[in-house]
């Protein structure tokens, strides 16, 4: 990325802007986390309630005291093993941090982005920026420019353009506001990489279900419908996938199923039924799993069934997303 194109975004930034960028988990929508009226102007073009808060980006972790008004042991240790990286820290806000940004709350949501473009224009604006999902609020969160592009068009100024996603999936947030950190939101940053920098009994975390439950404080995607494609989903065991498939369309339902690769082994699909892959493995499905949700809303299927993934913690952020994907698309008193 020409240097000249982040001195125009971070111009445009500084003048009130929405400017667009890659991180290491998903696209962000940037806007100055001190303008008032940018940050109105993110919440209302997502169609996004303004008590869910926006998470602050930094350039470096020492920008962090401008923000927080305490930054504990354990958060100072988390930040300088995964930042800059795919980890969320929520701790009490400063006076001064506006309550646009915090969705009401006397806590602020702070992440330092691991993506050279994202931290080259978050060097060049020189301040905070805050950057939600460049998506409409509550749809599946964007890993390439043209998918911001094909949400939003004209009403961001600015979208650069940093390839795909490395991780597809958004950030771990982690509170910090208890006495003991606590899992939120769980996300690209393993739960056993938290563990391997407090210990087993550093930090709290529940399952994927229990964390869908959490609701103070208030933190992004956090709701118990998000991340939701157009087309209405539903996650089956692998073998309810064909029962269930063959019963939508005897009701002349279009359906089509998104399976992980060589997990049917043995237990092969009607062939009059779409099937669409994902990568075996954990961290590669999840870099996969919102670029293929938007593909599979292009085909215009009545329904889409999924494979239910493996329990494993491994999974737990893909499972959190699928879940919430499903709330998000179920079908009212479906047999």
């Amino acid at each position: 990325m020409p240097n000249k194109l982040i001195q125009l975004a971070a111009e445009r930034l500084r003048a009130g802007g929405l400017v667009a960028f890659p991180t290491e988990t998903v696209y962000g929508l940037g806007a100055d986390a001190r303008n008032e009226d940018a940050m109105r102007r993110v919440f209302a073009i997502k169609g996004r309630p303004a008590n869910h808060p926006l998470i602050v980006h930094l350039a470096d972790a020492a920008q962090a005291d401008a923000w927080a008004r305490d930054i504990p042991q354990a958060a100072q240790s988390l930040m300088a093993r995964f930042w800059p990286g795919p980890l969320t820290l929520v701790l009490p806000a400063r006076d001064q941090v506006s309550r646009v940004v915090t969705g009401g709350q006397d806590s602020v949501a702070l992440r330092m982005p691991n993506h050279p473009m994202a931290l080259a224009l978050l060097r060049a604006f020189g301040g905070g920026l805050a950057a939600p999902s460049a998506n409409r609020f509550g749809a599946v969160s964007p890993t390439a420019a043209w998918q911001v592009r094909a949400d939003f068009g004209n009403q961001v100024d600015m979208v650069l353009d940093g390839g795909s996603c490395r991780y597809g999936l958004e950030s771990t947030i982690v509170s910090l506001l208890g006495p003991r950190p606590r899992v939120l939101r769980f996300g690209a940053l393993p739960v056993q990489a938290l563990r391997d920098a407090l210990g087993d009994d550093g930090i709290e975390h529940g399952t994927p279900t229990a964390a869908a439950g959490v609701e103070t404080p208030r933190v992004p995607g956090s709701l118990p419908a998000h991340y939701a494609p157009a087309t209405p989903l539903e996650i089956h065991a692998t073998e309810a996938l064909t029962a269930r498939a063959l019963a939508l369309q005897e009701r002349g339902l279009r359906v089509a199923v998104l399976r992980r690769n060589r997990s049917l082994r043995g237990m092969p699909l009607p062939q009059s039924l779409p099937q669409f892959l994902l990568p075996a493995r954990a961290e590669r499905y999840g870099r996969s799993l919102y670029a293929r949700l938007r593909e599979l809303d292009r085909f215009a299927f009545d329904r889409v069934l999924v494979e239910s993934p493996p329990a494993d913690e491994a999974w737990w952020a893909v499972n959190d997303r699928l879940a919430r994907a499903a709330a998000g698309n179920a079908e009212d008193g479906r047999p």
